[in-house]
């Protein structure tokens, strides 16, 4: 591992344990709104208001700043694998601070995210500056946001089930890959393009923000934010071969490892929806 690499995992891990501490705080605060509020702009303007809650917020944008610095350094596939890491220090805090039962299945879980997310590590393809064409962004980009507002269509809906958590996965997975175009543009100086991917970064990041404080309305943190997570990763993992360039026949097996590696991390992700923190906590996502 060169030192540019490590010194980008370090960051990484450095913005894992801020988003994980981070959302914690958010939590707290989002579970005592009320829940007509659920995926409505309400939701975030009452919690602004809070001072625990900003601060939690404050947590997360230092880690949104290790992130887009730690993806300068290495490529999507290690940086957002490696922010699953911080999920060990999320169990402590759900146990101690928020009172969350964690039992043999959150254990599990998070045990078979943390192997995956080692082997998406150690099998990551090199990092590029390569992207696609502007057509296939804008095609992607218009295909996340259908994906991630679903929710918001049918939130009179009284049963949204987990798609709240697909939301919020979804649109900031698209954080990661637009934080990452922004600073390569950044880089190259091109700052008109920087800041239409700022703009498509902040907007992407709203729709997850209220997507997620809805999700902690409803269900453990230590459930909805590991498979919010997951989500994240799969899709980066997933899509860097389109969208940036991360080609995978330069991996080792030619890309099995890495498909293997996604797999593991894919039913550590099951182990946590099975809960009842995804399925039943959520059956009432959308009630007024």
């Amino acid at each position: 591992m060169s030192p540019l690499l490590a010194l980008g995992v370090l960051a990484a891990l450095g913005s894992s344990l801020l988003y994980c501490g981070g959302a914690a705080l958010q939590a707290l605060e989002a579970r005592d709104c009320p829940s007509a509020y659920g995926l409505h702009t309400t939701l975030l303007r009452r919690l602004v208001t809070r001072p625990r809650w900003i601060l939690g917020t404050v947590c997360v944008l230092a880690g949104w700043g290790l992130q887009a610095f730690s993806l300068l350094l290495a490529p999507v596939t290690v940086v957002q694998p490696t922010l699953a890491v911080g999920l060990i220090a999320l169990l402590l805090i759900g146990l101690k601070l928020l009172d969350e039962p964690v039992g043999r299945r959150e254990i599990l879980g998070v045990a078979a995210i943390l192997v995956g997310v080692t082997g998406l590590a150690l099998t990551a393809p090199a990092s590029t500056n390569d992207h696609a064409s502007s057509a296939v962004l804008a095609l992607a980009l218009g295909a996340f946001a259908l994906v991630a507002l679903v929710p918001y269509a049918f939130r009179s809906h009284r049963y949204l089930g987990a798609l709240v958590i697909v939301s919020g996965g979804v649109a900031y997975a698209w954080t990661g890959f637009s934080t990452n175009f922004a600073g390569d543009a950044l880089s190259s100086g091109r700052w008109l393009v920087f800041g239409l991917w700022m703009a498509a970064t902040v907007g992407a990041a709203i729709v997850g923000l209220i997507s997620e404080m809805t999700a902690f309305q409803h269900g453990p943190v230590t459930h909805v934010f590991p498979v919010m997570l997951v989500v994240q990763i799969v899709i980066a993992v997933a899509l860097s071969p389109l969208l940036a360039g991360e080609g995978w026949g330069s991996t080792p097996l030619d890309g099995f490892a890495l498909a293997a590696s996604l797999a593991v991390v894919t039913v550590g992700a099951a182990f946590l929806a099975g809960g009842r923190g995804v399925g039943a906590a959520m059956a009432s996502t959308a009630q007024s």
